[in-house]
């Protein structure tokens, strides 16, 4: 078959042609019309091939696209970071998955229209949707590994391409051809579709399930408070939360109701106490290392989050801590390594004031501490990550030095990279940590080292986690995501 591939006739869906939009929630109602049309015809054409029916065709469905021209420089919002274009010229993106951003999209549509007074146009795109996401959470359907097939899949469908499925435009590495539209939104449908299927590979929960606001952790201690939290809040009504999902989107709506634990867990096994309104809060427990960390955040990036904060465990690198207290970061000294390709470490990653006035306002209000008294239990200052969890069993002077000269409190193998990664993706970011040893100061992570004090912090941690995030809930979106994200050219879509 393989030397007749060129003589197959290219097929694909009927779609509307492009057609300008003054309302978003029409506009988005186009872009979800021409994906479901895309994306429908590629599963049938794909079950009829599988089926054992001899290919007629070549098969190809393209992505929705949003495109705005401007040729004036408007006079828009100063305190808004998004929402506008920053000059004259044609911006376009890809888009997918309308049904899970229809929100995110009614509300970036919206403001481009109201901000320019100018149309936003849609249409088909000229971005070929990839097989295997077109049958991703197809029930019975999946694409087989190459060579199971009596044919070249990618003789008869297009596959994933990495020339629209990387990071160029958040990295600010793209480069235009001439005469080529600017970037609309910082993903394109590609790498969104791409990160989807592996948060869910990743998570076993679907993307449907992540709220606004995530925490991270490294210790399976926070998982079991955290469900033991949102039982408390199912069997308020008042919360506003409406449910808890765990890994194999097992779902409970009330506060006794057993969650069924999946035989074999993910590797970071994610838990959503959501809302109605997407506003609840995702925790997700990445386990231990930077490349977990980054593996993560790479993919909840698309999702477009409020916020995200680490709350995990640390070691504390001053002899005035003790097991159990807090460490605030308000720097990062990065030797983690996994992100130096992306975002060079010259990059200062500085602390957002309203993460940061969250999170202190959060801990005064679980621990009860207030102005002087807080210094008891909590220490502000950099953390430093690194990628070599057993640092401690190499020559100390080194290591040790530099912890120094850079003032770190606390050092742990997964902050400065969640931190960072919110940076490069323009997601509001901060770190509570909670000290678990001391190794400059003998006291080891060995079992039976923790105190009651330690115990009992611990337990609070995460409750401090949730009472920021819900802090931030009540903030206005223009405030958290401010332009301290935002580089010289953004694109318009947050």
């Amino acid at each position: 078959m393989q030397d007749h591939v060129d003589e197959l006739p290219l097929v694909g869906p009927e779609l509307p042609g492009a057609e300008a939009f003054t309302d978003a929630g029409a506009a988005v109602a186009r872009l979800a019309g021409i994906y479901q049309t895309s994306r429908s015809f590629l599963r049938e054409r794909f079950r009829e091939t599988l089926a054992g029916q001899a290919p007629r065709a070549r098969f190809r469905a393209v992505y929705p696209q949003v495109r705005f021209s401007t040729a004036t420089h408007a006079q828009v919002d100063s305190r808004l970071s998004f929402g506008h274009v920053a000059e004259p010229g044609t911006y376009a993106a890809t888009i997918t998955r309308p049904d899970l951003f229809a929100n995110y999209l009614r509300q970036q549509i919206g403001l481009l229209i109201a901000n320019h007074g100018q149309p936003v146009v849609i249409g088909p795109s000229e971005t070929p949707i990839p097989v295997h996401f077109a049958v991703t959470g197809e029930t019975g359907l999946s694409v087989p590994q190459e060579g199971v097939l009596d044919y070249p899949l990618r003789d008869l469908f297009d596959v994933p391409d990495l020339n629209t499925t990387n990071d160029d435009i958040v990295n600010g590495t793209l480069t235009l051809a001439e005469g080529a539209a600017r970037p609309l939104a910082p993903f394109t449908a590609q790498r969104v579709d791409y990160s989807l299927a592996r948060l869910e590979h990743y998570t076993a929960t679907a993307p449907e399930h992540f709220q606004n606001h995530v925490l991270f952790t490294n210790y399976q201690f926070y998982v079991e408070e955290f469900e033991a939290f949102a039982r408390a809040a199912l069997a308020d009504p008042a919360s506003g939360y409406t449910a808890l999902v765990g890994p194999g989107n097992a779902l409970i709506a009330t506060p006794d109701a057993a969650l069924p634990t999946p035989a074999k867990l993910p590797q970071m096994p994610s838990y959503h106490l959501k809302r109605a309104d997407g506003q609840g809060i995702t925790l997700v427990n990445i386990g231990v290392g930077p490349s977990n960390a980054k593996t993560a955040t790479d993919h909840i990036a698309v999702l477009r989050p409020h916020a995200w904060i680490m709350v995990g465990h640390c070691a504390g690198l001053r002899n005035s801590q003790r097991l159990g207290d807090f460490v605030l970061a308000h720097g990062y000294l990065r030797e983690d390594h996994v992100l130096d390709d992306d975002l060079p470490v010259w990059v200062p990653i500085p602390a957002l004031a309203e993460i940061q006035v969250a999170m202190e306002e959060a801990v005064a209000e679980i621990t009860q501490l207030q102005g002087f008294e807080l210094k008891r239990i909590m220490r502000t200052g950099t953390v430093a990550t690194i990628d070599n969890r057993n640092w401690e069993l190499r020559d100390q002077s080194g290591p040790v030095q530099r912890l120094s000269q850079s003032r770190a409190i606390a050092l742990d193998m997964e902050s400065a990279t969640i931190a960072a990664n919110g940076f490069r993706f323009r997601v509001p970011y901060g770190t509570l940590l909670c000290v678990s040893d001391k190794p400059l100061h003998g006291e080891l992570k060995l079992p039976g080292m923790a105190s009651d004090f330690y115990k009992t912090q611990v337990s609070r941690h995460l409750a401090i986690g949730i009472r920021a995030m819900e802090r931030l809930r009540d903030m206005p979106l223009e405030r958290i995501h401010s332009r301290k994200l935002r580089s010289f050219e953004e694109t318009a879509f947050l």
